[in-house]
């Protein structure tokens, strides 16, 4: 359980400080940062497992029809949340996407009953019923489903189940999915610089190096959340995400200057007080054993 909590956790800590990165690439399009974060992935993969000596598993995989379903699910799903977060933070809405990973542990406890079979205790039940009211709370006081949210939400707890489920390990699961991506990206980038429009060619040393770093810092964390979501129970890694929409909410507050009404802030103090009573009520249970 240890390795796991900590690989979830660091995963969640580095998609925290994800706003930061979006904001420094500049005036890239949400599309181009998507396509070279697949493209520059793969590369940072095809490193790791080249000096690993790991590409055994390929031709077997490419045998077997449903895993190779099933990873082009978590694949789209992957791409989906992607787009719409870096679509999210380039248009000023870091608080938005932060609700939607706020909602997404609702999401991961909802699919591991359903799907998993998990069974909460009554002091999870109680936590996951706190969040939900905080969160219909943020929803009534918007006056409008928070699309963004959901989408972020449902298309990553759906990734976060499939993965969990998975018939490759983090490594070898992670390096499929962006041989699928590939060739969209490779053929979105070859269409931008064939009409002149390749932000990558005209951009500063800069603005291409961070480009570049978009491989490992996209690929590390992924890595350590599949290692963790392998590890520990839906219920368990939900109560964990939330610290990475916690460090996006206060970036969108302090760093990008969003507003933040004290209606909101009273839907969040209700979410972060359910995690509050989970982790005490987890702490109960284990020193009572």
């Amino acid at each position: 359980m240890n390795p796991g909590i900590l690989y979830a956790a660091l995963a969640f800590f580095c998609w925290g400080l994800f706003p930061l990165y979006f904001h420094a690439i500049g005036p890239v399009p949400p599309m181009e940062i998507l396509a070279h974060r697949m493209l520059w992935s793969l590369v940072f993969l095809g490193i790791v497992l080249t000096a690993r000596s790991q590409w055994r598993w390929l031709p077997d995989v490419l045998k077997k029809p449903k895993v190779v379903a099933s990873f082009i699910a978590s694949a789209l799903l992957l791409t989906a949340n992607w787009f719409f977060y870096i679509w999210a933070v380039k248009n000023g809405h870091v608080i938005d996407a932060s609700l939607g990973y706020f909602i997404n542990p609702l999401i991961n406890v909802l699919f591991g009953l359903v799907f998993l079979k998990e069974k909460l205790r009554r002091g999870q039940w109680v936590a996951v019923g706190l969040a939900a009211v905080g969160v219909a709370w943020l929803t009534w006081q918007a006056g409008k489903p928070p699309y963004i949210a959901l989408i972020l939400g449902l298309t990553f707890g759906g990734y976060g189940l499939l993965r969990k489920t998975a018939a490759l390990a983090a490594l070898e699961g992670l390096s499929f999915e962006t041989i699928i991506l590939f060739p969209l990206a490779v053929a979105y980038v070859g269409w931008l610089s064939l009409h002149g429009e390749n932000t990558f060619v005209n951009s500063p040393a800069s603005t291409r190096w961070l480009l570049a770093a978009a491989g490992p810092i996209t690929a590390i964390p992924l890595l350590l959340f599949a290692a963790g979501a392998r590890r520990i129970p839906m219920s368990v890694l939900g109560m964990l995400q939330y610290l990475s929409p916690t460090m996006q909410m206060l970036l969108g507050l302090w760093f990008f200057g969003e507003a933040f009404s004290p209606e909101r802030l009273a839907g969040f103090i209700v979410i972060w007080s359910a995690l509050v009573v989970y982790m005490l009520e987890g702490w109960w249970i284990a020193r009572r054993r």
